[in-house]
Order: C-alpha cells, then structure tokens, then sequence
C-alpha cells in the first residue's frame, strides 16, 4: 500500500517536472497559444489546457477532482473554461494583471457516507490579480465552485521569486509558495 501511494506520488512529480516549461504566472498564454498546468495535492487536482485566441482571451478543458479531509464527500469536476484579461498595468519594471476565470460544466458528486452520488450542472466563476517583476511574483484568486445545494469556495495566495534575472525568451525557475483553502470540503488551511 506504502509502495504504491509513494509510486503514484513519484509519478505525479515526474509529470509535474515534465509540465513546469509550459507554466505560465498567468491563467493563459499569448495569442494563438496553448497552455497546459496541473495542480497536484491530497484532497485537489486540477489539470486544464486552454488556447488563446486573442491577447485577451482564452478557452479549454479542465478537469478537477475534489476530496474533504474526512474523504467523506468527494466530487469530479469536467468543465469547459473560459479566461479574459480585464485590466493589464504595464509599469517601467513590473506589470499587474486583473484576470476573470470561470467554468460550466458537469459536477460528479458522492457522498460516501450516504452512499449517495449525483451529477450536477456546475458553474465555477472566479477572479484573479496578479502582479510581477522579473523577480518577483504575487498572486490572489478566488473562485466560487457552485451546484445544486454545493458552494465550495476556493482561495489561494501565492508569492514566489526568480533566482535569477532572465534573459528575454529564456526559461526561468521559480520559487512560488501558496497557501489555500477549498471551503466546505476543508477545515484547514493548505
């Protein structure tokens, strides 16, 4: 059992590892790009890949699985996203974004102490500001993840930096730390 939970975990920080060259700061790409990120933790996983199809806008696909602490309710989220750039500050040394990030799609819900599942049409609106330097990087999102009788609210704080100052089209390592919570599934923070 050990063995297999620590493969499963050694195979998400592989594709994790595979991933990180096509991570962005942002929710989406420049126009006509495609993007692809994944969030991995214990009780969330997320996978979404959009297209940009203006400077300003971008759609796809994600997938997010959900869990309580208690691993008592669970659900599996498939949606269909869409992503607009509201508001861009470009300043001489850094830039501060305002993004709108939301979903429709299909919410697979159980109940695992009721033995009850359900699939319900889900709606998944959210905000998120942004602003970076070369060097720097500041995030906050919140995310309203609703259905029939559900409203698991989700928010994050991120704040990162660059080891180094890049070169212009060169890839950049980052160190970005968060913190979250996903109410009504969990108590705590992560």
């Amino acid at each position: 059992m050990v063995n297999r939970i620590l493969s499963r975990q050694a195979s998400r920080c592989f594709l994790l590892y595979l991933l990180a060259p096509m991570a962005h700061a942002g929710p989406m790409g420049f126009e006509d790009s495609w993007m692809t990120m994944g969030d991995i933790g214990p009780n969330w996983r997320e996978v979404f890949v959009n297209y940009a199809f203006s400077p300003r806008d971008a759609a796809g696909l994600s997938q997010t699985y959900m869990r309580a602490d208690d691993d008592n309710v669970s659900g599996d989220l498939t949606e269909v996203t869409y992503t607009r750039l509201l508001k861009r500050w470009n300043m001489p040394e850094a830039q501060a974004n305002l993004w709108f990030i939301g979903g429709i799609g299909d919410l697979r819900y159980k109940d695992h102490e009721q033995d009850e599942r359900s699939n319900l049409p889900a709606a998944t609106p959210g905000i998120q500001a942004d602003y970076e330097t070369t060097r720097l990087y500041f995030s906050a999102l919140q995310r309203l993840y609703r259905a029939s009788g559900i409203d698991h609210d989700y928010s994050s704080v991120r704040a990162g930096f660059a080891f180094f100052e890049p070169h212009y089209e060169s890839t950049q390592p980052w160190l970005i730390i968060e913190a979250r919570k996903m109410n009504g599934l969990s108590e705590s923070t992560e």
